[in-house]
């Protein structure tokens, strides 16, 4: 069994933390967060050890593992610090917010000999994953052009329960980068079917005024093959989960395929299936499938026993940290050549406006 620490307890955390209930072979046996109304519910959800501190918890916590899900200018300084105290490390995307610290990073977790993954969720959707299979085995021949799309709410997002957007949402030093941040994962896509990729383009717009980029578009081109990728990607959207606005087109010499052949047609539908699987797999005293009746977000689930089952069969996860490294350095060069996120006089001012 492996036991699991995780560290903040923000929606994501808490989200890994759940997912972990689900998964045979590990188990959160202690839990950190600065906030102590956070920590406090970990331990209302039977965690053991629960620490304000993630140092401490590495101090005196027997863990093998952490799961890290804090904001990403902390990144560096968690992962290190797990890295030297030997623990494996899945921590949530991006790597860190610029390509100098994930080069630290690389040399820390290579020095100490532990597995570092980052989570990119969208490589375990099961629409990409038969994407990949398909364009692996030639399918659709020599692709030429591509299409990536994603348009989400950000940190706005609509909930039941409205809860404050985090002060660090609302400067360049705290979230490090605006839309893509989401973005980075139609990066990555692009990156793991087609290889390293260069910028030929990128306009970053800002229609709700925030100190970083509200929308993107973006083109690469392939270094290795001939393909061509337009990533659209925004934080403007107000459609409400289930409603998912994500797709990947795939335009080849010998056809096209696109994720929306392989994804639900009606999201509703598939909850329904999925709920009543997971009533009869109680039933049977069988363990339940997570967030399967989501569709998108069982990826969460899929990725965390990827990685522990890297940690059990002593192998590499399939994200790498030298592809984490290369999709913070598409990033940084379409900031460097087409605009950096515009200065704000006040980040305290913007974020009174955004959480009343």
């Amino acid at each position: 069994m492996i036991k699991v620490g995780v560290v903040g307890l923000g929606k994501m955390g808490m989200l890994h933390l759940k997912n972990c209930c689900f998964i045979n072979d590990a188990k959160v046996v202690a839990a950190c967060d600065a906030s102590k109304s956070k920590s406090q519910k970990a331990r209302g959800m039977g965690i053991k050890y629960v620490y304000n501190d993630y140092k401490d918890m590495l101090k005196s916590a027997d863990v093998d593992a952490l799961i890290i899900a804090l904001p990403n200018f902390m990144h560096l300084e968690s992962i290190c610090a797990a890295a030297e105290a030997g623990k494996d490390v899945f921590v949530e995307k991006p790597l860190a917010p610029s390509v100098d610290e994930c080069e630290k990073i690389a040399r820390v977790v290579e020095k100490y000999g532990v597995k570092l993954m980052v989570g990119h969720n969208y490589r375990f959707f099961d629409s990409v994953e038969k994407v990949k299979n398909e364009f692996e085995i030639g399918i659709v021949g020599d692709v030429e052009l591509a299409t990536f799309e994603l348009a989400l709410n950000g940190p706005f997002a609509p909930a039941i329960e409205p809860t404050p957007v985090p002060e660090w949402y609302f400067t360049k030093e705290g979230i490090g980068m605006g839309c893509l941040d989401s973005g980075y994962h139609l990066i990555d896509l692009f990156q793991w079917f087609f290889g390293e990729a260069e910028v030929l383009y990128a306009h970053l717009g800002y229609r709700y005024h925030l100190p970083y980029e509200d929308s993107a578009i973006i083109v690469l081109r392939s270094k290795n093959e001939s393909a061509k990728g337009v990533l659209n990607v925004g934080w403007f959207s107000k459609a409400i989960f289930p409603k998912f606005d994500f797709r990947m087109i795939l335009h080849g010499t010998a056809g096209f395929m696109s994720t929306d052949q392989y994804a639900p047609k009606n999201l509703y539908v598939h909850a329904a299936k999925e709920g009543m699987k997971n009533v009869l797999r109680r039933l049977f005293g069988r363990t339940i499938s997570p967030l399967t009746y989501t569709y998108y977000y069982a990826s969460y689930a899929k990725e965390l026993k990827h990685f522990f089952n890297c940690i059990k069969t002593d192998s590499e996860p399939l994200v790498t940290v030298d592809e984490a490294r290369k999709n913070v350095e598409v990033i940084e060069r379409i900031y460097q050549e087409y605009g950096k996120v515009i200065p704000y006089e006040s980040a305290e001012k913007l974020h009174k406006i955004y959480t009343q």
